[in-house]
């Protein structure tokens, strides 16, 4: 169980004189990990706020059958990684909590829960931290919140006639929410196709409008394709080195599913099982969805994509001598002989909509001008350009693994030492 930290509200005035070196907002991984080298380098006056549970995401914003797309090797914390037996198995909801509660009982982070914060905002060289139970003090804020704050829904959605159940995958947590009749997903990144794909599984009818994401290999010549990609030293590979910056930044994640041990995502099989597919979702009315005719040169581009990594992995193999199976490259299995421009509602049965299109990041609550035009902070590395306030988590601050378990430590390490310089910096002046 997480260890709570003793003190209660009343131990603590809440005027602005509450002081404390460091503030936390977010207590997911990026967060924890934050907490983990402070301590690590002495700093042990500070605090993670967390607006719900430590683990909030995974706990609730997940669907049921939800599993890591990385293997389990990859979930590597500072101080702390993967210890159970299936290095290349894929960790499900309720043991990707385990593995954070495990964490946080490894080193006992001062954590305070049902704390949202409000704003933050400098003056007089201090931060102030205002939240629901008062305002703290600090020299260091450092946002871990991550970037799915708010979810996108496309323009017109409210046309949709109120019979049609609309349900954002944040929201989704098993098919018994989906009401008896036909459903769209909208969306195949990774949450659209793995949603789409368990509700093709219990016997639904399912229409999908296809996005633009890239696909990807599970396992390719006797290994699971992100460890040969780790092995090749991908995820080595920062932002300032990746030959398509703006791809990297802007473009979706390839999709594939951990799901009953890891497998492939085809959408052509799915149009094999039944399953409808439309292309991009261009506009909405009372009666119908209107969408390009851009089906097989989507699919095509995301065989592209598997196909492209297979000869990377390829290349290595045949460059670094490794003895491996040989495995052919994706052959599609359908093709549309011909796409649709438009989904009616009634003439297809449609009771349901599921929005899996993604969100916008949403940091209103800090009053300082660091963020671009896209609502995304600034920062070289997580350090922004006004001293003391920092950012972790979010996609490729320094490479593919900011936003996820295998790269955190390697950025909240780069944080945390800024944090210790500038104070040792601060000390040395003072004496």
């Amino acid at each position: 169980m997480i260890k709570k930290l003793t003190f209660t509200l009343t131990d603590m005035p809440f005027d602005g004189s509450s002081y404390v070196s460091v503030i936390i907002i977010g207590g997911g991984q990026a967060g924890l990990s934050a907490s983990w080298w402070l301590k690590e380098l002495g700093v042990e006056d500070h605090l993670i706020l967390e607006k719900n549970r430590i683990g909030h995401a995974w706990r609730s914003e997940r669907w049921d059958s939800f599993s890591l797309v990385t293997p389990n090797h990859q979930c590597r914390l500072p101080g702390y990684h993967y210890q159970g037996d299936d290095p290349e198995g894929f960790m499900v909801k309720h043991e990707i909590v385990e593995f954070l509660e495990g964490y946080v009982a490894s080193f006992n982070p001062p954590v305070r829960e049902g704390v949202t914060v409000t704003s933050v905002t400098k003056r007089d060289g201090y931060f102030y931290v205002t939240t629901n139970v008062g305002t703290w003090r600090c020299d260091d804020v450092i946002c871990a919140t991550g970037s799915f704050h708010k979810p996108i829904l496309p323009k017109n959605a409210e046309l949709i006639p109120p019979h049609i159940k609309q349900i954002h995958s944040f929201e989704y947590k098993n098919s018994s929410q989906i009401p008896p009749g036909e459903v769209v997903v909208v969306g195949t990144g990774q949450s659209g196709c793995q949603i789409a794909e368990e509700l093709l599984l219990e016997g639904r009818k399912v229409h999908l409008c296809l996005g633009n994401a890239p696909r990807s290999p599970r396992k390719y010549r006797g290994k699971d394709a992100v460890t040969w990609l780790e092995e090749m030293g991908y995820y080595k590979m920062t932002i300032a080195e990746h030959p398509n910056q703006h791809k990297a930044l802007h473009g979706a994640n390839h999709y594939l599913t951990g799901r009953d041990g890891g497998r492939d995502i085809d959408l052509r099989d799915f149009a094999l099982r039944g399953v409808k597919l439309y292309g991009y979702l261009e506009d909405i009315d009372a009666e119908k969805f209107t969408v390009r005719q851009d089906v097989k040169a989507k699919l095509d581009a995301a065989d592209a994509s598997y196909n492209g990594i297979c000869q990377r992995i390829d290349d290595y193999i045949a460059e670094a001598g490794i003895d491996a199976p040989k495995q052919p490259h994706y052959a599609p299995v359908w093709t549309p002989e011909e796409e649709p421009t438009e989904l009616r509602f009634e003439e297809q049965g449609i009771t349901s909509v599921v929005w899996a299109i993604g969100f916008w990041p949403d940091f209103k609550f800090i009053k300082l001008p660091v963020f671009n035009m896209r609502g995304f902070p600034e920062t070289e590395r997580g350090v922004t350009a006004i001293p003391g306030l920092y950012f972790l988590g979010l996609p490729w601050m320094h490479t593919w693994g900011s936003a996820r378990f295998c790269g955190i430590a390697e950025d909240s390490e780069f944080v945390v030492r800024q944090i210790a310089a500038q104070a040792a910096e601060l000390s040395a002046v003072s004496a």
